[in-house]
């Protein structure tokens, strides 16, 4: 399978639509039937993929349409966690924080609806699953049953492991872990690295991996020993400074955060341009995916689109130089 050089593709959330977010109140009151709640988050879903393609997006998703936070998703779902209540994580933001009370289970499937939608209403080959990591579901729950995070963690490597064995089976071909809280705890990041590898063991499918806001020079210790072939990390939001660590990359492909999700101002494409004609001092083309920073979904949607739009355009300058030197597709590699 072939992609254009310098693919473009999304993190994974996105704004829900208005009217979705008021059926998530009505539905929460107990006020809309489950299945007209479930047919709303269906049709978001396609409205946002629409959405993603229409502004150019080559590997699109649907914004996370059907999850309410990334990791109460996904612990709402797997047997042995229990919920105590919201708990607030900075200003006024709260978030249900599960704790695990018994041994995890995997009792049903934790994205394979949102992936069977996708698969059936994109126009493209290839779309990207995003999925939280074992260890930030580990390092954002309460833990009251087992010995250690580190159990915790491989724990859940084991279950989502089984996720990933699932959506292989159904025909995904890109999955993104999402461990935003990896490098957290300095000390921990073996962990973190070995419950990535447990997780993604034995599938046969391209996995990338989403770090950001983070010290990268930690993480670029362990890009060889990490078992996925993209590392989705942020720059724009560093104003493209501090590269230097990519240097250390010296076979995975770089999925470049091209574009600030923190900041409403609508990044030109000549400014995207030049961003990505930097980061070619760093890593060469043909391992390059340019992508948002982190998930828009704290944007207006308006904005968001016009983020994705131009990042698209800048990508389209960059590649007709590249163009001339003759380079215009890369293959799709599930490993580098």
């Amino acid at each position: 399978m072939e992609l254009p050089i310098l693919p473009t593709s999304v993190i994974g959330s996105y704004p829900k639509p208005r009217w979705l977010l008021r059926a998530y109140n009505l539905y929460s009151l107990g006020r809309l039937p489950e299945d007209d709640f479930r047919e709303a988050v269906r049709d978001a879903s396609v409205a946002v993929l629409r959405e993603h393609e229409r502004a150019g997006i080559d590997i699109p998703w649907d914004g996370e349409m059907g999850r309410s936070e990334m990791t109460e998703h996904f612990t709402a779902r797997i047997k042995g966690f229990r919920f105590y209540g919201p708990v607030r994580v900075w200003g006024n933001a709260y978030f249900n924080k599960a704790s695990a009370v018994s041994k995890l289970e995997y009792s049903e499937p934790l994205v394979l609806d949102e992936f069977r939608i996708i698969k059936a209403n994109t126009t493209r080959e290839v779309v990207k699953v995003p999925i939280t990591g074992p260890y930030t579901i580990a390092e954002w729950s309460f833990n009251e049953y087992y010995s250690s995070k580190e159990e915790l963690a491989f724990e859940l490597a084991g279950i989502l492991n089984r996720e990933f064995r699932l959506l292989e089976k159904e025909g995904a071909t890109f999955i993104q872990l999402d461990e935003p809280a990896m490098l957290n705890h300095p000390d921990e990041v073996p962990i973190a690295v070995e419950a990535i590898n447990r997780a993604v063991k034995g599938v046969n499918v391209k996995f990338g991996l989403h770090v950001c806001y983070s010290n990268y020079h930690l993480l670029a210790d362990y890009f060889d020993e990490l078992n996925v072939s993209q590392f989705a990390l942020e720059f724009a939001n560093r104003n493209f400074r501090d590269m230097d660590f990519l240097r250390k990359l010296a076979h995975g492909e770089l999925g470049f955060g091209a574009v600030d999700v923190h900041n409403p101002r609508v990044e030109s494409p000549e400014e995207v341009a030049r961003a990505i004609r930097k980061v070619m001092g760093y890593v060469e083309p043909e391992r390059l995916y340019i992508n948002p920073d982190c998930g828009l979904k704290l944007l207006d949607r308006r904005i968001a689109y016009g983020k994705l739009v131009n990042m698209v355009k800048g990508v389209k300058i960059v590649r007709k130089e590249l163009a001339r030197e003759g380079k215009e597709t890369i293959p799709f590699r599930r490993s580098v």
